[in-house]
C-alpha cells in the first residue's frame, strides 16, 4: 500500500478537524495552487521531473492540500519552462508543459495597475482553443484565474481582462484593464489598457487523462443535480413554459349572469306571452 493512501486516525481535535476538512463535499473548497521552482542543470537542488515522476507532486499536493500545480525550469534541452497541471484525488490529472518565448514583467508595462484579488474575464480567440484536443484541455485549466465563488458582481468591478490568442502554434497571453468612458448614454464606452504581463508560449509535451477518468473527474453528485420538475418546461431563450392539467367541466353547471331573458320558463307561459304579444301587434 502505498504511504499516501494508507488510513491515518486522528489522534487530537485538532488532526481530527483536519483530516474532516479534507474528506470529500458536495460543494468542494475553494482550489489552492502549488508554486513550485525547479532547478537548472548547475545545480542539484529540486531535480524534480514531472513527466518522468509524479510521486513528489503528488506527496505535496496531499500535504497541502493543493489541487493545481505550477512548475517552473530552466536547462539546455528545454528553456524557459513552464509546466501547468491539476490533480484528482491527489493524483496527476492532467498536464501541459509550456516555453516561453517572450515576456514582459509588470514593472515594464507604466500603466495603471488593478486591485488584487478581482475577478477577471477570459476571452479564447483561435479556432484551435475548440478543435484541437491539447488546447482544449488548455483552455479548461482556467482553475487558476477562478478565484473565490461569489454571486454577484458590480459593473465596475469588471475591470481585469485575459486575453488567449492561438495563431501559428504559439499563445500569445495579454492582460489588459478595463476602462469605462462616458458615452453620452446608459451604455459605458470601454477601453482596454494593456497593464502587463504578457507571454509568448509554445505548447511542447502533454500528459491527458483518458477520455473515462476525465468523465470521472467530471461527475456531479446526485445531490447537486437539479431535480426535474413535472409539467415545466424550457425553450431556447429560457422561457418558462407550465402545463396544467384540469378536470372536464359540466357546462350545464357554469354559473352565468341571471337575466330574465335566460330564465327558464314552462312552455305554456312561453305560448300565452307570444300571444299577447300578437294581440297587442294587431290593437296598434
Amino acid at each position: 500500500m502505498d504511504s499516501l493512501d494508507r488510513v491515518v486516525k486522528p489522534k487530537t481535535k485538532r488532526a481530527k478537524r483536519f483530516l474532516e476538512k479534507r474528506e470529500p463535499k458536495l460543494s468542494e473548497n475553494i482550489k489552492n495552487a502549488m508554486l513550485i521552482k525547479g532547478g537548472n542543470a548547475n545545480s542539484m537542488k529540486n531535480i524534480t521531473r514531472p513527466f518522468e515522476d509524479q510521486t513528489s507532486l503528488e506527496f505535496f499536493s496531499k500535504k497541502s492540500d493543493c489541487s493545481l500545480f505550477m512548475f517552473d525550469s530552466h536547462n539546455k534541452k528545454r528553456p524557459n519552462n513552464l509546466v501547468i497541471g491539476r490533480m484528482y484525488d491527489y493524483h496527476v490529472l492532467d498536464m501541459i508543459e509550456l516555453g516561453i518565448e517572450k515576456f514582459v514583467s509588470l514593472k515594464d508595462v507604466k500603466n495603471s495597475k488593478c486591485p488584487e484579488g478581482i475577478k477577471a474575464m477570459l476571452i479564447f480567440a483561435g479556432d484551435d482553443f475548440d478543435v484541437t484536443e491539447d488546447y482544449r484541455r488548455l483552455k479548461n485549466l482556467i482553475d487558476f484565474f477562478r478565484g473565490p465563488t461569489v454571486s454577484n458582481i458590480r459593473l465596475a468591478g469588471l475591470e481585469y481582462v485575459l486575453h488567449f490568442t492561438a495563431l501559428n502554434g504559439k499563445i500569445y497571453f495579454r492582460s489588459y484593464k478595463l476602462l469605462l468612458k462616458k458615452s453620452g448614454c446608459r451604455t459605458p464606452r470601454i477601453e482596454l489598457e494593456e497593464m502587463g504581463p504578457s507571454l509568448d508560449l509554445v505548447l511542447r509535451r502533454t500528459r491527458l487523462a483518458s477520455d473515462d477518468l476525465y468523465k470521472l473527474s467530471m461527475k456531479m453528485p446526485k445531490a447537486l443535480k437539479p431535480k426535474k420538475k413535472k409539467n415545466v418546461s424550457h425553450d431556447t431563450f429560457g422561457t418558462t413554459y407550465g402545463r396544467i392539467h384540469m378536470q372536464k367541466q359540466d357546462l350545464s353547471k357554469l354559473q352565468t349572469r341571471k337575466m330574465k331573458e335566460l330564465k327558464k320558463r314552462p312552455a305554456k307561459r312561453i305560448t300565452e306571452d307570444q300571444e299577447k304579444k300578437s294581440k297587442r301587434i294587431k290593437k296598434n
